[in-house]
């Protein structure tokens, strides 16, 4: 029986992968991703060639999953990529992985970069917990309920937000929890890469100087107010 190798990939610099991760990569013959494109990028740039590509994304996970196990089942490892960053964290990749599980494989994590990690530790914020909330949902009461919920949670706060609603996220914060801390990291490790700090008022009254372009994460500590 083959593997199922979950292997983290850059959340922007190339350079940000394991030597483990590029070892899996260049081994097994079969790589599932949630998108070709962005996953041949990275092979191409590590001159990792003649690998089977397959779609594996949000909509056609589960099926997917079953060409997946009938390859394992056949003697074949296989690794599994998303986008950017760890898989199944705010990412494809559990269904999957519960798919090969039920089908008693064996499923081996390549861990790596993660948005989650790499904002948690620049961020400076001594909270002793951190509850990761992920993306909220897009629009209407279901965003402004879930967003009230997770902000009584008595420990830090990771979100994660598009370019195209987070403005909206620091003004409801400047308004719900205006003296909290709260850490803004933008493009992290990308050639424009910025981290904002202050309240959530402060953030909101400095919006023009955010640059709303970009992949973001947010961290709203509990302990730390001003």
């Amino acid at each position: 029986m083959g593997n199922l190798y979950i292997v983290a990939t850059p959340i922007g610099n190339l350079e940000d992968i394991t030597l483990r991760a590029l070892n899996i990569l260049r081994a097994v013959h079969y790589i599932a991703c949630e998108d070709t494109r962005k996953t041949s990028k990275i092979l191409h740039h590590y001159d990792i060639e003649k690998k089977r590509l397959l779609a594996c994304h949000t909509h056609n996970e589960r099926s997917s999953a079953q060409g997946i196990i009938q390859l394992m089942q056949a003697g074949h490892d296989v690794a599994y990529c998303s986008d950017a960053g760890t898989p199944s964290i705010s990412d494809p990749g559990a269904r999957l992985v519960e798919s090969v599980l039920q089908a008693d494989l064996n499923v081996i994590p390549i861990p790596g970069v993660s948005a989650f990690a790499t904002l948690v530790s620049v961020a400076g914020l001594r909270d002793e917990s951190l509850f990761f909330a992920g993306f909220l949902p897009h629009r209407g009461q279901k965003r402004s309920k879930r967003l009230q919920e997770i902000l009584t949670i008595p420990s830090a706060i990771l979100l994660y937000e598009s370019p195209y609603r987070v403005e909206s996220l620091i003004n409801e914060l400047a308004c719900l929890i205006p003296n909290r801390h709260v850490v803004v990291g933008r493009e992290m490790t990308k050639f424009h890469e910025e981290f904002l700090r202050g309240t959530a008022k402060e953030l909101a009254e400095n919006l023009s100087n955010m640059q709303q372009q970009g992949e973001f994460a947010l961290i709203i500590s509990y302990n730390h107010k001003c």
